[in-house]
């Protein structure tokens, strides 16, 4: 199965225009941003667990990267409330579940090689540092070999300078209404700008809060 595998396009995918996939699992949903494979896939993800709902226990052999938007997700190392960020490195293995339903951001098998940190960060508890323009936070998640994430909040009617990502970018909204020359992007969208993309992004009066990956179009995957 693949879904927006090239990744030389620029993908804007619209949270009312979801369309969601029933996993193996009942209870647990998809909506697939982009997928290449089958099952065990390189894979985005919005992945929706109905309340009492479990996924069986499973080897990450390439790694797990998770940021919890709503209600609480659960596995054999503890309970994780919206605006957990967890990174479940290559070999790692648990048995997921949610006892009243959540929502994820899922990205499987996106681990470069040497990246074995196992993150959790509570976001609701960690300080925003300032960002390059006014107006504009920026919370740090993680980095190994030219590839940041991090949080972004957009004070309303911010405005960045124009700029590249030589190693492409990747955008999910979390909140509010995040623009470019290319559109207006409300909560729930994802966008995917590839290599060598240029815009020039600002929020109007509602601001925004974005979850944001550079750098990692491109790069070298473990494919274990």
């Amino acid at each position: 199965m693949n879904i927006n595998d090239d990744f030389s396009a620029r993908i804007v995918s619209h949270a009312p225009n979801a369309t969601w996939t029933p996993s193996p699992l009942p209870g647990v949903d998809r909506r697939m941003l982009d997928r290449v494979g089958d099952e065990v896939a390189r894979a985005t993800s919005i992945v929706r667990y109905a309340p009492g709902s479990h996924f069986d226990r499973h080897v990450h052999d390439a790694g797990e990267e998770i940021l919890v938007l709503e209600g609480v997700f659960s596995d054999e190392s503890g309970d994780f409330g919206a605006g957990t960020y967890l990174r479940n490195p290559p070999g790692s293995a648990h048995a997921p579940f949610s006892r009243e339903g959540c929502l994820l951001f899922v990205k499987l098998r996106q681990f470069t090689p040497g990246d074995l940190e196992s993150v959790r960060i509570s976001t609701r508890a960690t300080p925003w540092r300032q960002g390059l323009v006014p107006g504009l936070s920026v919370m740090p998640l993680h980095s190994h070999d030219g590839i940041d994430t991090a949080l972004v909040r957009w004070a309303p009617n911010t405005r960045f300078n124009a700029h590249s990502h030589p190693g492409g970018e990747e955008i999910l909204v979390l909140d509010g209404i995040f623009s470019d020359e290319g559109g207006d992007y409300e909560t729930g969208a994802w966008l995917r700008n590839p290599r060598w993309s240029r815009h020039t992004p600002f929020t109007g009066p509602q601001g925004a809060l974005i979850y944001v990956k550079v750098g990692h179009l491109g790069a070298e995957f473990l494919v274990s």
